[in-house]
């Protein structure tokens, strides 16, 4: 839900919906010539109860005391009115406005069959039925009947295959956040892709439900001249969907888009690899490049790397976007060696085994152009930990010794295995106590491991990233020295003798 959302919805909390009570949500921007027409189409459905939200968008011509006329003559029409925002944003503030249970959008110059609404409402006691739309036939500038396809995601990718007019739960409009105000055209196709693209049954009713009017200024025609818009934004919002459904993200010629993603991965092959029980993440991680195109999640770190902090069908997960390395590291990564995710992958796997913490990993991605290397991504699940080394330094700290003890341990460990840190510092160790109060800690960033016998001198070099005070170094030294079995007097002096921040 959006923060403009969530500050209307707050203004109503606690809101509950009245059973049974359909709220019609009706958008208004100069129709003058047509509202009154479609509101009492409304008013003759043959459901009760029912209440009409009509929403004046800024109208410059008689619309909004033409509405407030009816409202008058019936008390189930309520009239709200803004300066001129859009569609999405009208529809979204009446919606909030609302108290009904079900949701059925019509624009203001269409007609609504008087039996619609009931035999929707009958069909939505399934719940696995979404949405319930009308069978609708043309009028206007054209007439017949609106043939669409039954309803299919597959096809639901590549085109509109429903009208905003279709009744829904007004708990899947919360769900996803209300209807995009940042797409300027096609915002009904959006909405039903955000709702529909987890699941759920569309069901179109047999008799006709709707009358709609085809004019030659209608939104309908016009939308038609914002195709690149509309792509652009539906690709940023739902890159999941369309890798799962298109193979890739949506083109502009929308029917060809299966086609042209498969010819484009045989120049640009993926490798993906999910850790088990990871499967439902799959499209999600093959859409990360669009994620971090498009800004999805907080930033963490933002140098040569990016680390990010995202959902990721519904798992709270850090994602590294390893920078994209010079043409001698293309060529060897694309060809020759594991890349950077992969690595850190395999690692944190490796010493979980040896009972050293590090981040859960989850999946790892990597992308090629021809034969050279380009990008790769590795994801781990969200660290429980709430503390990294650097809370250590600068004044006393709360159960220092206690931290830097198991500091001290965990490398010890990792050194007795054959194993070392190039990169053990203080942003990559992280810490936090459990439940029993001990320490547990973390090690992150971890393709930089190098897997040889660590020899003592080696092991103390290894803290030299690490900014101590003499009280720190030694309660380190000591600690680290017992874990090997060593003179503490020695890895004190060899800790001494390495080059460091202190304070």
């Amino acid at each position: 839900m959006t923060e403009r959302q969530k500050n209307i919805s707050s203004e109503h909390k606690p809101f509950v919906p009245q059973k049974g009570l359909v709220s019609v949500i009706v958008p208004i921007y100069n129709m003058e010539t047509f509202v009154s027409d479609t509101l009492h189409s409304i008013l003759s459905s043959s459901y009760s109860p029912l209440e009409i939200i009509a929403i004046d968008d800024g109208s410059t011509d008689n619309s909004l005391s033409l509405l407030q006329s009816i409202a008058q003559e019936d008390s189930r029409v309520r009239v709200l009115s803004q300066e001129n925002a859009g569609v999405c944003r009208a529809r979204n503030r009446a919606i909030a406005e609302a108290k009904g249970e079900f949701i059925l959008p019509v624009d203001a110059d269409n007609i609504l069959m008087p039996g619609f609404i009931a035999e929707a409402v009958g069909i939505l006691a399934d719940a696995e039925v979404r949405a319930v739309a009308p069978r609708a036939m043309f009028f206007g500038e054209r007439e017949g009947e609106w043939k669409l396809p039954p309803f299919d995601l597959h096809l639901l990718a590549r085109k509109n295959i429903l009208d905003t007019c279709a009744l829904y739960r007004r708990a899947d409009w919360e769900r996803v956040g209300g209807y995009c105000e940042e797409i300027v055209a096609r915002e009904d196709w959006e909405f039903w892709i955000h709702v529909l693209k987890d699941g759920g049954k569309v069901v179109r009713t047999e008799d006709f439900g709707l009358k709609y009017r085809i004019r030659k200024t209608s939104k309908r025609t016009n939308d038609r001249q914002l195709k690149s818009h509309v792509v652009r934004v539906l690709n940023q919002r739902h890159p999941e969907f369309f890798e799962r459904e298109l193979s890739g993200p949506l083109r502009q010629h929308r029917s060809w888009s299966r086609l042209i993603n498969w010819l484009h991965r045989l120049f640009c092959p993926r490798r993906l690899h999910l850790a088990q029980g990871c499967e439902k993440m799959k499209y999600h991680i093959l859409a990360l490049p669009q994620f971090f195109a498009s800004d999805k999640g907080d930033v963490l770190y933002k140098r040569r790397n990016e680390i990010r902090r995202m959902c990721l069908c519904g798992e709270d997960c850090v994602v590294k976007s390893f920078q994209v390395p010079n043409l001698i590291n293309r060529i060897a990564y694309g060809l020759l060696r594991k890349s950077k995710a992969q690595r850190s992958f395999e690692y944190a796997q490796r010493i979980a085994s040896l009972g050293i913490g590090s981040p859960e990993p989850l999946a790892w991605l990597t992308i090629r152009k021809g034969f050279l290397f380009s990008k790769s991504f590795y994801v781990s699940r969200t660290s429980e930990c709430q503390l990294t080394y650097s809370d250590l330094i600068g004044g006393k700290f709360p159960e220092q010794k206690k931290y830097l003890e198991a500091i001290a341990h965990t490398a010890a460990r990792l050194h007795e295995a054959g194993i070392i840190h190039r990169d053990f510092s203080r942003g990559n160790i992280l810490l936090r106590q459990d439940a029993e109060g001990r320490v547990v800690v973390e090690l992150i960033d971890l393709n930089r491991l190098r897997f040889h016998p660590v020899s003592l001198e080696e092991g103390c070099r290894n803290f030299e990233r690490l900014p101590m005070t003499p009280e720190m170094l030694s309660i380190t030294a000591r600690a680290y020295a017992e874990a090997r079995g060593a003179e503490a007097d020695k890895c004190v002096e060899l800790f001494k003798n390495s080059p460091r921040e202190t304070h």
